[in-house]
């Protein structure tokens, strides 16, 4: 990394003190990392990274200097200091099913304050955290593709590092690829694309591991405004401008309510079908699925939800993932703030009921314990218990203080803890100890300390939330009263100006058992089996699922096979299980589907189909 050091000279990054982290072998008491700089060279005949990580520590309270990794082939250590080096002993622990495996690097006992650690090594072609796709699976077809999925705790599998949202690093990278493809990362562009294949960045904000990310392709960039932008293969590149037009906008109406942006530019990168997310907030550049470009801009909350991040979650962070709720219940409210001011409180009424009526499904569905905002995972791998409890539970929780202290004040309020902790990492904790001092105490009477603990302790609802009514699709919850009851036919049903919203209330509230007269009737009206929408399509293939109706099967199986979003595909699986016949349809399609899943896809669907591991 010798070229590179001149790029050392950073801002070091800002952390508050947190508590362990039970999803890290690290002990950032010990050391603690504060950068990053990268040499890594993308290999896609063998589907690996390989090059070179070096790492900046501070020394705390000493001893062995243990990182987290999984999956890593680590070929040396050495310690940097000015123009030499020195080798280090290492080992790599015991593999665990959820961590990895420690790497512990032996340093000598004289050494202190700040020094440089350089880790050669390559990635396994299987990487959880990284994706490579043949130039098949990509909308071009021409270029094969790579790209990461850092969070939760994948960052360790292609960078060995402190793998934990509590210690925030800055970075910068030196990426060799094939010289007709173009890397992107969550950093700026510190020169221009010349075809020699050689990428530089620097992120000079502190970022959380989990933010650290990466792809690589056949991809084309086009401006959206001054700040944003689109970056996706020439072949989508089109449509994803039309459909999120409106992301400059977004910026600033998040600016107005929320205060100042910090990360320079926000741009959008539009991946490829196996995404196994909605999106992913990766600072400066969010990762984005396909399966919302809708052509109606009907399902760009996702952008806002992105957006929001910025300052939930990116700038203000999750100290671990017991506190995930912090990152998006937080985020979720922010979507609702800039989804109703760019296009009206009907939208954001509509969106804010589905959630609601998601999070009910999902308390049907789980483990009470599951059911609390901050939860315990010691010896719980985070993937496995993703749901909209963070989401949907915690947005109800922010709704509930605004809503009792005043839009106003709970809007001063939530601006000045992202300035207190901006770009530091927090726990429930932190953030009780702020509102307490900063909003109960001094509105006394209003919200106690018991009715938030509630909130975030117990499982379920408390009596206090406030629940988004229904009135917001009173016309669309009569249409299908009157054609459940056999009083208004299927092709009479006005949904000339329906939503993506309003067919999803409109289906995902349908008594779980419909005749094959009905489904066939509604089919034929609105030909719901061929949707184009992949979130009503969805949403009516699990009702087909549910009600056996044989001419959406081979929709389905199409679907299955096209798509890697965990969100639209989880849910088909598993309704699909319920049944031998359906399990066994599922399997056939899975091993299909499969090698062009992501590695986190294939952890969840392997779950559910699976649940015995010696059957997988």
């Amino acid at each position: 990394m010798k070229r590179l050091a001149c790029l050392f000279v950073l801002l070091w990054p800002v952390y508050s003190q947190a508590g362990s982290d039970v999803h890290s072998f690290a002990d950032i008491d010990s050391y603690r990392q504060t950068h990053l700089a990268l040499d890594l060279s993308a290999d896609f005949a063998n589907r690996r990274l390989l090059g070179t990580a070096t790492l900046r520590f501070e020394r705390g309270t000493g001893g062995p200097l243990v990182l987290d990794t999984r999956d890593l082939l680590i070929r040396a250590v050495s310690l940097d200091s000015g123009q030499s080096s020195k080798l280090l002993p290492f080992e790599l622990g015991p593999h665990h099913h959820i961590l990895g495996r420690s790497l512990t690097i032996h340093l000598p006992e004289s050494l202190s304050g700040e020094f440089l650690l350089t880790i050669r090594y390559e990635t396994e072609p299987e990487a959880s955290g990284l994706q490579w796709l043949n130039a098949r699976q990509t909308a071009g077809g021409t270029h094969p593709f790579l790209f990461s999925q850092s969070q939760a705790i994948h960052a360790r599998s292609w960078v060995p590092l402190q793998d934990t949202p509590a210690a925030r690093i800055t970075y910068e990278a030196l990426i060799s690829t094939p010289p007709e493809l173009l890397a992107v990362m969550s950093a700026e562009r510190l020169a221009d694309q010349s075809g020699d294949g050689k990428h530089v960045f620097v992120m000079r904000q502190a970022i959380p591991s989990y933010l650290l990310a990466i792809a690589i392709g056949d991809l084309t960039f086009a401006p959206i405004g001054p700040r944003t932008g689109v970056y996706a293969d020439p072949a989508v590149l089109e449509a994803a401008l039309a459909e999120f037009e409106d992301t400059e906008k977004m910026l600033e109406i998040a600016e107005e309510l929320f205060g100042p942006y910090r990360w320079e530019r926000y741009d959008l990168l539009i991946l490829p079908p196996s995404f196994p997310y909605g999106g992913m907030e990766n600072a400066r550049l969010s990762f984005i699925t396909p399966t919302v470009l809708a052509g109606d801009k009907s399902l760009v909350s996702l952008i806002a939800h992105e957006l929001a991040h910025s300052w939930s979650g990116n700038l203000v962070t999750n100290a671990d993932w017991e506190d995930f709720w912090l990152n998006e219940g937080f985020t979720t409210f922010l979507e609702g703030r800039i989804t109703g001011a760019l296009y009206g409180e009907r939208q954001r009424r509509m969106e804010e009921r589905l959630g609601y009526e998601a999070l009910l499904a999902a308390f049907d569905e789980m483990e009470p314990q599951f059911e609390k905002l901050r939860v315990e995972l010691e010896g719980v791998d985070p993937d496995a218990v993703f749901s909209v409890v963070p989401y949907e539970k915690g947005r109800l929780l922010l709704d509930w203080l605004a809503a009792e202290f005043g839009n106003e004040i709970f809007n001063e309020f939530l601006n000045a803890f992202f300035d207190r902790y901006a770009f530091k990492s927090v726990t429930t904790d932190d953030f009780l100890a702020y509102l307490q001092n900063h909003l109960l105490d001094k509105f006394p009477g209003k919200v106690s300390m018991q009715q938030v603990h509630e909130w975030i302790y117990q499982p379920g609802l408390p009596a206090t939330a406030i629940i988004p009514p229904t009135g917001v699709f009173a016309e669309v919850e009569q249409m299908r009263t009157e054609w459940l009851a056999g009083q208004l036919p299927a092709e009479e049903i006005d949904a000339t100006r329906w939503s993506t919203q309003d067919w999803l209330f409109f289906l995902n509230n349908m008594p779980q058992k419909l005749s094959q007269p009905q489904l066939r009737a509604l089919d034929k009206a609105f030909a719901l089996t061929e949707s184009g929408n992949n979130e009503i399509a969805h949403s009516w293939l699990r009702i087909a699922i549910r009600n056996n109706y044989r001419p959406a099967w081979p929709r389905l199986e199409r679907y299955l096979l096209s798509i890697g979003r965990n969100k639209l595909i989880k849910p088909l699986y598993q309704d699909l299980a319920k049944t031998a016949e359906g399990l066994e349809f599922a399997r056939r399609i899975f091993e299909q589907a499969r090698p062009g899943h992501h590695p986190q896809t294939v952890f969840v669907i392997e779950n559910v189909l699976y649940p015995d591991p010696g059957q997988s």
